[in-house]
């Protein structure tokens, strides 16, 4: 007899990190995953606050896909995203999904806006993509690293590998102090996954 294979479960989330969504967000985000043939492997740890880095981020089903895996898990997430898809008459959809606007302009109020956010939460995930763009960049932004200091928060590595159709919740990875070297270790981890258009992995 055949084991079902589970691609994604609340399960992978602790409590206290859930989302408390309704029985239809979680049934639409878990079929959205299984349809699609992706799995979610592993889980997030129990930790208060977590920086969530996703990578590599080389497409814009990247966030379709990130929106199913968030409903199926049920985890209790904010996202960045760049302020240009908050246009008005989506606004209030792209925050009612947790999305918290960049302004690339003025990144010291995008810090303090969340470091706002996770003191009012007893537990929450802070996700957002290093590149900052869809395209290949060299060199990554180390936002992530100032906001998991002001915030107390761990950081989370997670990878999306589209040739094993997985998005793997990996390691917690422990800042030195030292962001050039933090930076390099974390560009190195992400070399082994291709996003899914390869070519700007």
């Amino acid at each position: 007899m055949n084991k079902k294979i589970v691609r994604i479960s609340e399960d992978q989330v602790p409590e206290r990190l859930r989302g408390g969504r309704g029985r239809f967000l979680k049934w639409i985000g878990r079929l959205g995953i299984n349809l699609s043939g992706w799995t979610i492997k592993g889980n997030v740890p129990d930790e208060e606050r977590i920086v969530i880095i996703a990578a590599p981020h080389t497409s814009n089903w990247d966030f379709i896909l990130a929106m199913l895996a968030i409903f199926g898990l049920n985890i209790k997430i904010k996202w960045l995203g760049k302020d240009s898809i908050f246009k008005p008459g989506l606004k209030w959809f792209f925050r009612w999904l947790g999305g918290i606007p960049v302004n690339r302009e003025n990144p010291s109020f995008l810090i303090d806006n969340v470091v706002n956010i996770v003191e009012k939460e007893k537990a929450i995930v802070i996700a957002m993509t290093p590149e900052g763009t869809r395209k290949k960049v060299s060199r990554w932004k180390t936002g992530f690293l100032r906001i998991a200091k002001l915030t107390k928060a761990k950081i989370l590595l997670i990878a999306i590998d589209f040739p094993t159709k997985s998005i793997q919740i990996g390691d917690i990875f422990e800042p030195t102090g030292d962001a050039e070297l933090d930076l390099d270790f974390i560009q190195n981890y992400y070399q082994s996954f291709k996003g899914i258009n390869p070519e700007q992995s």
